[in-house]
C-alpha cells in the first residue's frame, strides 16, 4: 500500500478546511453551534407519533400496461422486503441528533432499510393485483415503521438526508396510488414530521456540498406540495434550486464526482420535477431545467448497454425511487426518467417501465458526443467503447485520491476499471480499506514513490489538494509532494493510447491499470485477454501481473487483477496502448 506522509493530523484539518472555504466552514460552525446550545434538539421537542389511517380506503389508480417478466420481478421484489424494524447495533430509543454513528457498527445498510424503497414497490402492487391485500400491507408497513421509530428517536432519524429520501418514497408511494392531492391524517403525520426533522439541520446539509444539499430541499417542496403547505413547497424549490445551481456545472458536472451519487442526484430531481408537474405548482427557478438536462446528458453519455456504469468515485449501492425495478448495477431506468423530463430525448432505453409508470411520453433518441468535457471529468466514445478520465478543476472536496484516473469500457466490458469504495465504516479487521480504496492505488493512475498525492484528513476528507489544469485531450496535475503528472488519451478506431508525461523530485514510479474480468496472462509488453495491452517508456519497464483488491458493491471486497509498470527516475514519458478486438 502506498506510504502515507507523516504530517500532523492537526495540520491535515487545518489545510482541508482552508480548502473547503468560509462558506462550508460558517455552515459547518452554525450547525455545531445548534447542536452544543441545544437549538437544534428544541426543535424537535414534543413531537407526537402519527395518528390516524396512513392510506385512504380508495381503489388504487389504474396501472400501465406491463409486461410479465416486470411483473415477475416486483412479484420476487415484495417476497424480499428487508423487515420493518432494522436498527442493526444501534439504539432504537436513543435521541437521534448527536448520535454516534460509526463506533456502533456501519450505519449504511441499516439507513438502507430506513428509506423505505418497499413503499413505492407496495403501491405498485396494489394498483397492479388491488385484490391481493398489499394496500393493507402497505398501511401495515407504515403502522409498523412508525412503532418502530417514534419521532426523532434512533438512527433512521439521525440524518436529514435519510429522512428526506424516505419522505419522498413515501411521496411517490401516495401518487402512484392517487392519493397524494390529499393524503390520509397519518400519512399527512409522518410527512409533517419529515419536514421537520430536516428543517432543524440544514446549516450541516449545505456545508457538505454533496447530495445532502439536493435531497434535502427536494424533500421538503415535496413534503410542502403534498401537505398544501404554501411556504414550505416554495422555501423548498428556492432552496433546491439554489443548490442545484451551485453544484451542478452547465455542462452536467456535478460537485460530488461520483456516477453512484449522480444517479442519486437524478433521481431525486426527476421525482420532485414530476411530482411538481403532476400537481401543477410553477416550475422551479431557473438555472434548474437546464442544468438538470445536462446532468442527464452527462450520465446518459457513460452508461453501457445492460445499464452498468463506471464505479468512479463513492458508490454506496444506492437505488432510489426504483420504479423499473432495475437495481443498484443498472440505471437504464434513472437515465432514461431524466433524459425523458429534462432533456425532452431518450438515451435508448424506450421500454422502461419506470417512465410508463410516470406516464412519460416517448421522445426522440439521443446520441452522445463522441468526446465531452465536464467539470470533473472528460470522456470519450469510439466504434463501440466509451473511456472517462477524471480530471479537475477541484472546486469541491475530492472523495477519493482518483485525479487522473482513466476507466474504459468496451460496450458492456469494463477493460480498465476503477476500484469501487468498499464501506464507509467496515469491520475492525477491514479497516484497511479505508485507505485502499479511497487512495491513488486503487485507481488507474501514477503513484510516486509510493506516496499518496492527497493525504486523508479524515473519512471523508482529503488535504493537499494538486493543481489541476486542463489539456486539449486531457489534463494534468502537480501535488503538494512536488510531482506532476499529464496524461493525454487519444483513440483511432479501436486503438486507444494514454500518454503519461511526469516530473519531479520522485526515485521510483508505478503505473497500475486495474483489468476488468477476463483471462489475462502477462507478455513482454504488457498483458492480453479481452484486449490487448502493450507499455513503454524512454526507461526500461518492469512489468508484471499482481494481486489487488476491488469492491464490486458495497459492503462487498475480492482480489482482482492489476499490470503494474514500474520505472525508477529519469522517466519522462510512458505510454499505454490499448488494441480492443
Amino acid at each position: 500500500m502506498p506510504i502515507q506522509a507523516r504530517i500532523p493530523r492537526t495540520l491535515l484539518l487545518a489545510d482541508a478546511a482552508w480548502r473547503l472555504g468560509p462558506r462550508a466552514l460558517a455552515h459547518y460552525g452554525r450547525h455545531r453551534l445548534a447542536l452544543a446550545s441545544g437549538q437544534a434538539a428544541r426543535r424537535l421537542k414534543g413531537a407526537a407519533a402519527p395518528e390516524g389511517r396512513f392510506l385512504a380506503e380508495l381503489p388504487p389508480s389504474p396501472p400501465p400496461v406491463l409486461a410479465g417478466a416486470w411483473q415477475a420481478r416486483l412479484r420476487a421484489a415484495l417476497a424480499t422486503l428487508p423487515p420493518a424494524r432494522h436498527h442493526g447495533p444501534f439504539d432504537p430509543a436513543g435521541p437521534a441528533l448527536g448520535m454516534d454513528l460509526f463506533h456502533p457498527g456501519d450505519v449504511r445498510p441499516v439507513w438502507e432499510a430506513g428509506r423505505l424503497a418497499c413503499l413505492p414497490k407496495l403501491a405498485q402492487a396494489a394498483c397492479l393485483w388491488p385484490e391481493e391485500g398489499h394496500l393493507a400491507a402497505l398501511e401495515d408497513r407504515l403502522a409498523l415503521w412508525c412503532a418502530a421509530n417514534p419521532p426523532f428517536r434512533g438512527p433512521h432519524w439521525a440524518c436529514g438526508q435519510e429522512a428526506a429520501l424516505r419522505a419522498l418514497h413515501l411521496a411517490l408511494a401516495l401518487a402512484l396510488l392517487g392519493q397524494d392531492h390529499a393524503p390520509a391524517p397519518g400519512a399527512r403525520s409522518i410527512l409533517a414530521l419529515h419536514a421537520r426533522r430536516i428543517s432543524a439541520t440544514t446549516h450541516y446539509a449545505q456545508a457538505q456540498d454533496n447530495n445532502h444539499s439536493i435531497s434535502e430541499p427536494a424533500s421538503l417542496f415535496a413534503c410542502g406540495l403534498l401537505l398544501g403547505d404554501a411556504a414550505l413547497r416554495e422555501h423548498g424549490a428556492r432552496a433546491l434550486a439554489a443548490a442545484v445551481a451551485r453544484l451542478v456545472a452547465p455542462d452536467g458536472g456535478f460537485a460530488q464526482v461520483s456516477t453512484g451519487y449522480h444517479r442519486l442526484l437524478l433521481d431525486v430531481l426527476a421525482s420532485v420535477e414530476w411530482l411538481r408537474r403532476r400537481h401543477g405548482a410553477p416550475a422551479f427557478p431557473a438555472p434548474f431545467a437546464e442544468r438538470a438536462a445536462a446532468a442527464a446528458r452527462w450520465l446518459a453519455g457513460l452508461v453501457a448497454p445492460d445499464g452498468a456504469l463506471p464505479r468512479l468515485g463513492h458508490q454506496d449501492g444506492s437505488a432510489f425511487a426504483d420504479l423499473a425495478l432495475a437495481g443498484p448495477d443498472d440505471a437504464r431506468g434513472s437515465i432514461e426518467r431524466a433524459m425523458r423530463l429534462f432533456a425532452g430525448a431518450s438515451a435508448g432505453f424506450a421500454e422502461e417501465p419506470g417512465c410508463d409508470w410516470l406516464a412519460l411520453p416517448a421522445a426522440p433518441a439521443f446520441t452522445p458526443p463522441s468526446s465531452w468535457c465536464a467539470a470533473g471529468s472528460m470522456g470519450w466514445r469510439r466504434d463501440g467503447a466509451h473511456a472517462l478520465l477524471r480530471i479537475g478543476p477541484l472546486r469541491f472536496r475530492p472523495g477519493q485520491a482518483d485525479l487522473l484516473h482513466f476507466e474504459l469500457w468496451d460496450g458492456a466490458t469494463p477493460l480498465l476499471t476503477d476500484a469501487g469504495t468498499g464501506a464507509y465504516n467496515p469491520a475492525p479487521a477491514d479497516r484497511w480499506w479505508l485507505e485502499y480504496f479511497s487512495g491513488a492505488a486503487a485507481h488507474n493512475t501514477i503513484t510516486f514513490d509510493e506516496r499518496e498525492p492527497m493525504p486523508r484528513a479524515g473519512r471523508f476528507l482529503h488535504a493537499r489538494w494538486p493543481r489541476l489544469s486542463a489539456l486539449p485531450d486531457g489534463a494534468a496535475l502537480r501535488d503538494a509532494n512536488g510531482h506532476h503528472h499529464a496524461r493525454r488519451v487519444s483513440a483511432e478506431g479501436r486503438l486507444w493510447r494514454v500518454r503519461d508525461e511526469v516530473g519531479g523530485g520522485f526515485s521510483t514510479l508505478a503505473l497500475r491499470w486495474r483489468l476488468g474480468p477476463g483471462a489475462w496472462r502477462a507478455t513482454p509488453e504488457g498483458a492480453t485477454g479481452p484486449a490487448r495491452i502493450s507499455i513503454k517508456a524512454d526507461v526500461p519497464l518492469a512489468l508484471r501481473l499482481e494481486e489487488g483488491w476491488e469492491s464490486p458493491a458495497y459492503g462487498q471486497v475480492r482480489r482482482c487483477t492489476l499490470l503494474v509498470a514500474r520505472a525508477a527516475a529519469p522517466l519522462r514519458w510512458i505510454e499505454t496502448e490499448i488494441g480492443l478486438g
